[in-house]
């Protein structure tokens, strides 16, 4: 990984768990291990990662808002923000209107559209949230969702766990359709081959790829967070869409691999521990 020549202001708005390396504890360091200035503001604060079973969960939206507040009256500018998990519907208002006040040129939004896996909603998802998501992918440059936040969003092949080529164009295409300009899915099998794949569509040479990549048979919560973050860094290092995304599965690959054995999968990976696989 190529230090950043010119540190970026990024923002990134995610929930903060207090165990486990998820959201913004697996972000922050990977986007400050690129040389970034990175900030958060939390839509929530998690007791611990999901997976445990138990949690407790506590919205921001009030600290969201008088926070924005006060950023205006400094000034606060950046040239990256990335969004994940959103606790509320009025959430959504809020970073549409904080992003319109931060549009400039060569702002970049990314947006991870958290809310489903393995064919079916997280728990208190419901249609209305993902019709307010439909909403904020529209003011993305590249969305991130996974196979099944995807057909949930564009309500095609809902729950499938893999596409033939042409429906993961369909797919892709439903997704632009909310207005993001450039779209990667991840997680998708290819029928025609059993091939896990990422499917997206770079908007700035108009192209359609596919991307296969190695299926390691273990979870880790934060893995999505983790890829998101790699992505930015590589994206506002200069590299292609493509190329950026390949890194990002690369790293996550290496990443699930020196973690596989770990008796704790829970707490996601230790991030901190293997930063140096984001130099290599």
């Amino acid at each position: 990984m190529e230090k950043s020549k010119n540190s970026k202001n990024i923002l990134i708005i995610n929930d903060m768990p207090g165990y486990g390396k998820v959201a913004l504890a697996a972000m922050l360091p990977i986007l400050s291990n690129f040389g970034h200035s990175v900030y958060n503001l939390p839509t929530a604060l998690v007791s611990n990662t999901l997976d445990y079973g138990k949690f407790t969960i506590l919205d921001t939206t009030e600290y969201m808002k008088r926070s924005i507040a006060v950023w205006k009256d400094l000034s606060f500018s950046f040239d990256c923000i990335t969004t994940g998990f959103l606790a509320s519907a009025e959430q959504v208002d809020i970073i549409r209107e904080f992003i319109d006040s931060q549009r400039k040129e060569d702002l970049l939004v990314m947006t991870d559209p958290i809310m489903a896996d393995d064919g079916k909603l997280y728990n208190g998802v419901t249609e209305e949230t993902v019709a307010n998501m439909r909403r904020l992918i529209g003011v993305a440059d590249v969305i991130v969702p996974n196979l099944t936040e995807a057909t949930f969003l564009t309500g095609r092949y809902v729950g499938q766990e893999s596409l033939t080529q042409a429906e993961a164009k369909e797919v892709v295409d439903g997704l632009l359709s909310f207005g993001p300009r450039s779209v990667v899915v991840t997680s998708g099998v290819e029928s025609e081959t059993g091939s896990h794949v990422v499917w997206g569509y770079n908007h700035k040479n108009g192209s359609y790829f596919t991307i296969p990549y190695e299926f390691i048979k273990v979870h880790f919560p934060g893995t999505g967070d983790m890829f998101s973050a790699v992505l930015v860094g590589e994206l506002l290092n200069g590299k292609p869409l493509e190329s950026a995304v390949r890194r990002a599965m690369d790293v996550l690959e290496t990443l699930i691999l020196l973690e596989r054995d770990e008796s704790e999968k829970n707490k996601g990976i230790r991030i901190e521990k293997y930063l140096s696989v984001l130099n290599r």
